[in-house]
C-alpha cells in the first residue's frame, strides 16, 4: 500500500474520535490524513466552505479538496454533482456507514486499498 491523503467527511473537529457525516457536501468538518502504508503521517481539520449553501455544497467541497491534495474521500453519500467531480479527478470515494468513528473507517479503508 502506498501514500494517500484521505478525506473523511465528519461532525464536529474531534480528529480519529470523530464520526462519519450523513452528508458528504453538508459535512461539518473533513478530517484529512496523511498515510504512509498504515501509518498516520499527519492529521488536518478542514472547515466545510459549502456546508451552508443552498445549492451546489457538494462541489464547492470537492474544489477545496481537490486543491488539499485529497486523492481518496470517504462519507457515506454524495450528490450526482460530487460524484462526477470526484470521477473527473480521479478521487476515489469509499463509502462508510455514518457515525462510524474516523479510526475505525480508516481500518475499513486501508483494508480495501491493500485488497486492490
Amino acid at each position: 500500500m502506498g501514500s494517500y491523503r484521505i478525506a473523511f467527511a465528519t461532525k464536529e473537529k474531534k480528529g480519529l474520535e470523530d464520526r462519519i457525516s450523513w452528508a458528504f457536501g453538508r459535512a461539518d468538518t473533513f478530517t484529512v490524513l496523511d498515510t504512509e502504508g498504515e501509518k498516520i503521517s499527519e492529521l488536518k481539520i478542514l472547515d466545510n466552505p459549502g456546508k451552508t449553501y443552498q445549492h451546489g455544497a457538494g462541489p464547492i467541497a470537492v474544489k477545496m479538496l481537490l486543491d488539499a491534495g485529497v486523492t481518496v474521500v470517504i462519507a457515506y453519500e454524495l450528490g450526482i454533482g460530487a460524484s462526477e467531480l470526484l470521477k473527473q479527478h480521479n478521487i476515489r470515494h469509499v463509502s462508510v456507514k455514518p457515525n462510524t468513528k474516523v479510526e475505525e473507517a480508516l481500518r475499513i479503508v486501508i483494508d480495501k486499498l491493500k485488497g486492490e
